[in-house]
């Protein structure tokens, strides 16, 4: 992987870390159903910002730099990993 800064990723997270504790306590405290359901889609919504720009941050490096290369088996893998991660996520 290439040194991409992720100083915005690394913050989301340790937000997205405070929501799951604040989703535990409020299951443990028996809080109100569509309350922590709400919650759960913030969690996630914030999860999938830091999976959009961890995926710009790669096209943006190494995919580009696998595309200009002169090696096209490392144009395939590259291209072969965006394909699979696009496969995975549209199977959950």
């Amino acid at each position: 992987m290439m040194n991409h800064n992720h100083n915005d990723s690394i913050q989301r997270l340790k937000t997205v870390e405070g929501h799951i504790r604040g989703i535990q306590r409020m299951l443990e405290n028996d809080q109100y159903c569509i309350d922590i359901i709400r919650q759960i889609q913030a969690v996630q919504a914030a999860l999938n910002k830091v999976s959009a720009n961890i995926l710009d941050g790669h096209l943006n490096t190494c995919l580009m730099n696998a595309v200009q290369g002169e090696d096209p088996e490392e144009r395939s893998r590259v291209l072969k990993e965006i394909t699979d991660v696009f496969e995975t996520a549209n199977r959950t």
